[in-house]
């Protein structure tokens, strides 16, 4: 969608108010258990990508190969990774059993929030606006059990905070591009794939390229980049904003 059009179809949507609450549950007992998880077309963030592939223990090339597609976004030159579908009828998750989702600690965000959808763009003011609102489907039974949530409680319930902060982070970026006009060259959008995608990789990019020399960090942000995945990943949107804008409040040129 170009962003008027963007613009239009979230004022469109119907905004679930904090305080209104729905019934929903989903378990092996509702007749239509696993329904919603074929034929999908999942758009993997990258802190889903970290999520998944962790769960199942693959590196960041491994995992991308085995399980999805990837095509250049036009306006921004960043890459899209989708989750690959089983080649099969009902082009089923890979991920998803009989008794249920495999990966259910790890599963992507969009599956966390279901049956509430989130939209965002930006505030204006460095931050988002997100509208909630519900996804109705037709062959969805858990509408018809007891539960009731608000939208907040189902977020705090499915641990959707930590996914909020790192993909409201990753969709503000996208957006500067995509305010700036134009996309980024082809050999910045590699180094978007590699940045935040493939994490293991990145992370040894950086100690072979010694990064950290021309950059005002200190020690314990080097070491946690270095060791832990999460901080990786915060420090590679703060890296490409640097590189793409020639500022970020979080990073700083060594001078």
């Amino acid at each position: 969608m170009h962003d008027d059009q963007t613009r239009e179809f979230l004022d469109s949507l119907p905004e679930l108010e904090a305080d209104k609450t729905y019934h929903f549950k989903c378990h092996p007992a509702v007749a239509c258990f696993n329904a919603c998880c074929s034929d999908l077309n999942l758009v993997l963030t990258p802190y889903d990508v970290l999520r998944l592939r962790r769960s199942l223990g693959l590196g960041s090339v491994e995992f991308l190969r085995a399980h999805t597609t990837m095509h250049t976004v036009p306006d921004t030159g960043f890459p899209e990774f989708r989750l690959r579908m089983i080649d099969n009828q009902a082009r089923s998750c890979p991920f998803v059993r009989d008794a249920g989702c495999s990966v259910y600690p790890d599963r992507p965000g969009a599956c966390r929030m279901y049956p509430l959808g989130r939209a965002t763009r930006p505030d204006g003011q460095g931050g988002v606006r997100e509208h909630f609102f519900i996804v109705r489907e037709d062959h969805c039974l858990g509408f018809d059990e007891p539960d009731e949530w608000t939208g907040d409680s189902w977020k705090q319930d499915q641990g959707f905070m930590a996914y909020t902060a790192s993909n409201d982070r990753y969709m503000t970026l996208l957006a500067r591009i995509r305010q700036a006009g134009a996309p980024v060259p082809e050999k910045m959008g590699h180094m978007a794939t590699l940045a935040l995608y493939k994490l293991d990789e990145f992370q040894r990019f950086i100690v072979q390229t010694r990064l950290f020399a021309r950059l005002d960090m200190d020690e314990a942000r080097r070491k946690a980049v270095l060791e832990d995945e999460e901080a990786a990943l915060e420090f590679a949107m703060d890296w490409l904003e640097l590189m793409l804008f020639h500022a970020s409040p979080n990073l700083k040129p060594r001078r």
